[in-house]
């Protein structure tokens, strides 16, 4: 969790509707207005329409808090049900139990229950989320429920809330009865930029944050571009970015995670299919050319990275909660900590190359086996030279001159880098390489095995 390295009491970004966390822009404040002006007015029926991720759930427990010193209320979101169903849960949040009731007798309870709260002073409101859901027939049944009342005030309050396909329901002419008695129609729009940045803000210091601006401007804008202004969007998009700074130790989100966090959260990428690439020849010159066309890898030091923090977490708990090593617990989590340790290290260092052999002899790893990757393509040398036999190597993206040399010429030691250095005169510093750079090695058939010491060796016995 990030909530320590970031000094935050609590989640900011949750995925429950926290009113606590609600930010009330423009919109969201006169919406909140005309739904507590109409429910305190006994107009009856109540409507919140809006897209999804706006914060309509959120919103309404708002009103619903406003509303529980002088009103007895009920929030109601099992929506995909008929008649009978929509009473039994209403009587059962009311603690009525309602087996072997028809509806008549549930209907009889209700309007007991509701004269119970009228003459006690207070009204009753009942909340209805999702309610796009609901068939004809329900929302005809809703209707009836407001002709509970008197001459002079309405015993029960509806407010529906619902995503535009409850706007389409009402405007069909089997419920014009229905859409009459709606007299006030709250709706939600998108954040703009300014609302966004005041409403990541807000958020961040309700959860306890008080240091400088944790996202930088550029950060906030691709936020405001991705997410569309919708707080769900907004929510998911700066959790993931939070997540990927404490893996990484970055104490300000900038661009370039929250591009990181675009790319992973790309769902239309997913549904596309992975094209293999293919071995391409070079043009054939004097030496051996293998050539490569392959996709760079991307993030995986950073998702090893929030791996490798969520076991640290995990080790940190277990050490507290049953220090003993020489239970079988303890053993396992002495386990779980030297493979931590491991992982870290190679996060921190160069993968060593393990791999097979070709036709060719030219090793390939056994990840691009797996991934259906064409053998290296070998091209013999067009005529005899007194040069050394030489292997002309495109580096790759992400690649050292450690794994290069293990992969082409099996072996990698000084006498190894002092015959590369003399092929290669423009490499300035054996440990930077930049992807597409060609780098001439010891041809495989000719090269002048070496070991470390400077004597030469069995080609057939390196490693």
């Amino acid at each position: 969790m990030f909530l320590d390295f970031y000094n935050l009491r609590e989640q900011p970004f949750g995925v429950t509707p926290d009113h606590r966390f609600l930010y009330l822009g423009k919109n969201h404040r006169e919406a909140l207005a005309s739904l507590f002006y109409g429910i305190e007015a006994d107009r009856g029926f109540v409507a919140l329409i809006a897209p999804p991720g706006l914060g309509k759930t959120t919103l309404t427990f708002q009103l619903l808090e406003k509303l529980q010193r002088a009103a007895r209320t009920v929030f109601l979101f099992q929506t995909q049900c008929n008649s009978r169903e929509l009473l039994q849960y209403l009587l059962n949040d009311l603690g009525v139990d309602t087996a072997g009731m028809d509806i008549v007798t549930m209907h009889n309870k209700l309007n007991v229950i509701l004269s119970r709260e009228m003459l006690a002073g207070r009204r009753f409101v009942l909340a209805i989320d999702e309610a796009q859901n609901l068939g004809a027939e329900v929302l005809e049944t809703i209707r009836l429920l407001s002709n509970f009342e008197t001459p002079r005030a309405k015993l029960l309050q509806i407010l529906l809330i619902g995503q535009p396909q409850l706007a389409r329901k009402l405007a069909s002419p089997a419920l014009v009865q229905l859409q009459q008695r709606v007299s006030v129609l709250a709706r939600l729009e998108p954040f703009g930029v300014e609302e966004t940045a005041r409403y990541i803000a807000h958020r961040l210091q309700v959860a306890g944050y008080s240091g400088g601006p944790l996202f930088t401007p550029g950060a906030m804008g691709i936020i405001q571009d991705r997410s569309q202004g919708i707080p769900r969007n907004i929510n998911a998009l700066c959790f993931n970015a939070l997540s990927i700074g404490c893996a990484t130790g970055r104490k300000r989100i900038d661009t370039e995670i929250v591009r990181e966090v675009v790319a992973d959260m790309d769902v239309e990428s997913l549904s596309k299919p992975i094209a293999l690439p293919r071995a391409t020849p070079a043009p054939a010159m004097t030496g051996t050319v293998l050539s490569y066309r392959r996709p760079a890898p991307r993030r995986w030091i950073r998702r090893l990275a929030v791996g490798t923090a969520c076991a640290a977490v995990f080790i940190a708990a277990g050490a507290v909660i049953l220090p003993s090593s020489s239970s079988k617990v303890g053993r396992f989590l002495h386990k779980i900590t030297e493979l931590s340790a491991s992982i870290r290290s190679d996060v921190s260092s160069t993968k060593t190359f393990a791999g097979s052999t070709t036709e060719s002899g030219l090793m390939v790893s056994p990840d691009e086996k797996a991934a259906g990757y064409p053998d290296p393509v070998l091209i013999q040398p067009a005529s005899s030279s007194s040069e050394i036999a030489t292997t002309i190597v495109i580096v790759r993206p992400g690649e050292t001159l450690r794994q290069i040399a293990l992969r082409t010429v099996g072996q990698f030691n000084d006498a190894i880098v002092g015959q590369i250095r003399e092929l290669n005169p423009a490499i300035a510093d054996s440990n930077h390489i930049e992807a597409g750079q060609e780098i001439r090695l010891p041809g495989v058939s000719a090269r002048r095995d070496v070991s470390p010491s400077g004597n030469a060796t069995n080609p057939a016995g390196t490693n």
